[in-house]
């Protein structure tokens, strides 16, 4: 079977067209931490303005694309929501194998205080490997800023806003909306609930939003789960979130379950939030035009 071979197509909203050109939004990436194989780390690329942006690179973004037969060449923008190692673990492959591949223009990456300097250091830890390969190519170098929130790119009629939110002792840890001819996506990063993200996601057409839960026994006895999910948003506080915001369509990604099965955190979530919900999975992509639509790769494990 092809490795893009589509294995499912499901309408998300009234009414069926095609694809016009708006968003298209490839969730590359939807896991933890932990070096699973069914969901890497947590990664997503947007598509719009005939430009690609990629948000995080945890681990396997590299091999997300190749799947989805994305050029590597072409993913040369990256905005981090914060410096956790799951969000940047990635980073150093995007970095050497993209120009490897072709790339010949700088990596831009945008992200909170400290990336410029984390960046700067990927350089000179494969210092060796660019002076011997990549003497005088431009795809070696790095254009790395540190941002604050409101809007930190606007080009080609794409407008790409960070606005913080609450990921508990990391500060700055940032959410982002993109805009493009009228459509709307906010990815949330990694937060607790946050009013901020709900002001800023309010009628988009897709939120996408992290989420973390534990059974009940693991939360009485684990304080290592108890801290994990106190620093990040339950099931039903991300229902709360996707009641007051309001997107056409909200999906689950970076999902950290201990001892809870994905039916569960559904379950949870319908206990505060009725409307459009998909638990999101590595691959799945969708198309924000006149509707919103979702289709899904196969992932090769």
């Amino acid at each position: 079977m092809k490795a893009r071979t589509i294995l499912a197509a499901a309408l998300l909203a009234i009414g069926c067209s095609a694809w016009a050109g708006e968003m298209r939004v490839h969730l590359l990436g939807t896991g933890s931490p932990l070096p699973e194989t069914k969901r890497f780390g947590p990664s997503i690329l947007v598509e719009a303005g005939g430009r690609k942006f990629l948000f995080d690179a945890g681990r396997g973004p590299m091999q997300r694309l190749h799947t989805l037969g994305i050029p590597f060449a072409d993913v040369d923008k990256l905005f981090i929501t914060h410096l956790h190692s799951d969000h940047t673990i990635g980073i150093p492959d995007l970095y050497l194998t993209g120009w490897l591949r072709g790339r010949k223009s700088p990596l831009h990456v945008w992200g909170p205080a400290g990336t410029r300097n984390m960046m700067e250091h990927i350089a000179k830890a494969f210092d060796f490997d660019i002076r011997i390969r990549l003497d005088q190519n431009p795809g070696s170098n790095v254009k790395a800023a540190d941002i604050g929130p409101g809007v930190v790119y606007e080009q080609d009629g794409v407008t790409i806003t960070a606005f913080e939110v609450d990921h508990g002792p990391v500060h700055p840890a940032y959410g982002y909306r993109i805009d493009y001819a009228g459509r709307s996506v906010v990815l949330s990063g990694d937060t607790k609930y946050s009013e901020a993200l709900v002001q800023r996601a309010k009628g988009v057409d897709l939120l996408v939003h992290e989420v973390a839960a534990g059974s009940e026994q693991q939360m009485r006895t684990s304080p290592v789960v108890r801290n994990v999910v106190g620093i990040h948003t339950t099931p039903e506080d991300a229902g709360r979130v996707f009641s007051k915001a309001a997107p056409r369509m909200a999906v689950y990604s970076h999902i950290v379950l201990f001892g809870v099965t994905e039916a569960e955190l559904e379950r949870r979530t319908r206990s505060t939030y009725a409307g459009p919900l998909m638990v999101g999975e590595d691959l799945m992509t969708f198309e924000v035009g006149q509707e919103v639509t979702v289709s899904r790769t196969e992932v090769k494990e």
